[in-house]
């Protein structure tokens, strides 16, 4: 069923996997108006602050005049929806090419303005979606290191991300997302109540910023691993003294 206020171009997002249409903000503002899109997030909402108790620090460091680019670290698949379910606009996240061919999962990819992105052919398209989005002022998510991570820990990033965050003028901040491991991890078939906290930090500074410049790849994937390893490490503080 879908909202008769919102165009059906609005909620089909990208048309194909490999060359994803961005929607223009108009759309993502009309999607974030429907019925159906704030009922979801509202039902999520109480989910999130009830069973998985979610709670978020940080909220401020995003501008709400411009997109945002959010480089996260990646425990589990609940990581997109906790890191965005106390934020005002959708997060519009890249992520493998694969998961649309999942008949229900890959429709609600495709609602919710999620980029496909493949780990075999050019990423061009993906990469300049994702530009686009952030032009418009929204908000995009990555996960550098590319995969779940087995042990919980930030594992080395993938270099793909660069791609998109050298070509983009707007901020760019490091996310931490400790608990969802212990809720949905790795092999978990049902999502189990616990404590979770997100961290997003401030942008990057203008030194920090331009060090993206530089040709070494593998410092400057272990330099943004490190941030977001230290927001991690801040999440799971909070986490671990919440009562």
């Amino acid at each position: 069923m879908t909202d008769s206020s919102v165009p059906q171009a609005v909620l089909s997002g990208p048309t194909t996997d490999s060359t994803p249409q961005p929607p223009s903000a108009a759309q993502i503002r009309a999607l974030e108006s429907s019925w159906i899109w704030e009922s979801l997030r509202f039902l999520f909402r109480i989910f999130c602050r009830t069973w998985l108790r979610v709670t978020v620090s940080g909220t401020e460091h995003i501008r709400p005049d411009s997109g945002a680019l959010l480089l996260m670290n990646h425990v589990s698949y609940l990581d997109p929806l906790v890191a965005g379910v106390w934020l005002n606009r959708p997060v519009c996240y890249l992520a493998r090419d694969n998961l649309f061919r999942i008949p229900l999962l890959g429709r609600l990819l495709r609602r919710t303005f999620v980029i496909p992105i493949s780990r075999e052919s050019t990423r061009t398209g993906s990469i300049r979606a994702g530009i686009e989005r952030l032009q418009q002022g929204l908000l995009v998510g990555m996960f550098p290191e590319g995969t779940r991570s087995s042990n919980g820990q930030t594992e080395r990033f993938r270099p793909g991300f660069l791609l998109l965050a050298r070509r983009t003028s707007q901020p760019i901040h490091t996310v931490g997302i400790a608990g969802t491991e212990k809720a949905l991890g790795k092999g978990a078939l049902w999502i189990r109540p616990c404590r979770i906290h997100v961290v997003i930090g401030p942008p990057l500074s203008e030194s920090e910023r331009q060090q993206l410049s530089s040709n070494n790849e593998a410092e400057l994937c272990e330099m943004l691993r490190l941030k977001v390893a230290a927001c991690v490490a801040e999440a799971r503080t909070v986490a671990a003294t919440r009562r």
